[in-house]
């Protein structure tokens, strides 16, 4: 009997998404010119973009 295993681009997507979200960040960082708001888009940047990375870590087949 074989076995059949079922693959997704649940990675793909989530890395996808999750670096939009990152871009976002990084143009509301380079858009906003008190340093409080640059810093929210840095943090939300730097966030989403590893988050980008660990789903394609964790998701790639």
């Amino acid at each position: 009997m074989a076995d059949h295993t079922q693959t997704t681009d649940r990675g793909v997507g989530l890395g996808l998404l999750l670096g939009a979200v990152a871009i976002l960040g990084a143009l509301v960082m380079l858009t906003t010119a008190p340093q409080i708001e640059a810093a929210w888009g840095f943090a939300a940047a730097m966030v989403f973009g590893s988050l980008a990375i660990v789903a394609l870590h964790v998701y790639w087949d």
